[in-house]
């Protein structure tokens, strides 16, 4: 990994934990993951007349994405109403690395060297370590952390099916402008069933704090995508918890979760 390609992931890690920090700010998680997917949509439309249209091998990537990006916002939201997740959230995001070195190598051919493999480790390690000072004179939450193993299979999943999608789509511009405008569509549609006429007011107090946040997220997950078409997924995926480390400690001492 080149020192660009670095402190671009870096760069959005910063900006992961920037977006994560002003979700905490809406204390309805639905509403937050549907201002932050259906904002993600909204750029990623704008962002559609202005990019390259991506490769056809890259479609069924994206899609499956799409896919696999409800299912993690599916189980990201069941592990809030579980509750005691700002514990478990970095035992989701430690083991996706793991996940991701795995997957890398079966389907991308990506055997990390003996630094990345113990850089992984140590990432890994760090996040597992943040879980287990959460976890602390509490009992363990199994239902939680059932659900944050779950959830970073999801992560994995669609890390290493977005790795293989960006490279094949000839612009990372372009698959990120179309894959946030298909995977956001699913919670904000869901939201409208549930509220039905009242959505609008539901949503209209953190509509500023919430856009601003799917900015961040599209900015923070473009630049991974970005980073995945010059580096090895694995090591990428690594690093770019970094920020989690970040969210979790500050969450943990606050009591508090994490998106």
């Amino acid at each position: 990994m080149t020192p660009l390609v670095a402190a671009a992931v870096l760069l959005a890690a910063v900006t992961h934990a920037s977006w994560n920090a002003i979700a905490h700010q809406i204390t309805d998680k639905l509403v937050g993951f549907t201002l932050i997917a259906g904002g993600g949509t909204l750029i990623g439309l704008a962002m559609v007349p202005f990019v390259p249209f991506p490769a056809a091998g890259a479609w069924p990537y994206l899609i499956a994405s799409a896919v696999i990006h409800v299912a993690y916002y599916v189980l990201l939201m069941r592990s809030f109403r579980l509750g005691d997740f700002g514990q478990a959230y970095p035992i989701a995001r430690g083991t996706a690395p793991l996940v991701v070195t795995m997957l890398a190598a079966v389907f991308a051919h990506e055997v990390p060297d003996g630094w990345a493999t113990a850089g992984i480790a140590v990432s890994c390690a760090g996040l597992t370590g943040v879980a287990l000072w959460g976890l602390r004179g509490h009992r363990p939450n199994w239902a939680a952390i059932g659900a944050a193993l779950a959830t970073g299979l999801t992560i994995a999943a669609y890390t290493v099916v977005d790795g293989l999608g960006v490279r094949a789509s000839g612009s990372s511009l372009g698959y990120i402008a179309w894959l946030m405008a298909v995977e956001g569509v699913a919670v904000p549609a869901y939201a409208l069933y549930r509220w039905r006429g009242q959505l609008l007011g539901v949503l209209r107090p953190f509509a500023g704090v919430g856009l601003l946040g799917a900015a961040l997220s599209v900015a923070a997950y473009g630049l991974v995508l970005w980073a995945q078409t010059k580096a090895e997924l694995a090591p990428v995926a690594a690093l770019r918890e970094s920020s989690v480390k970040l969210c979790s400690c500050r969450n943990n001492f606050a009591g508090q979760g994490a998106v």
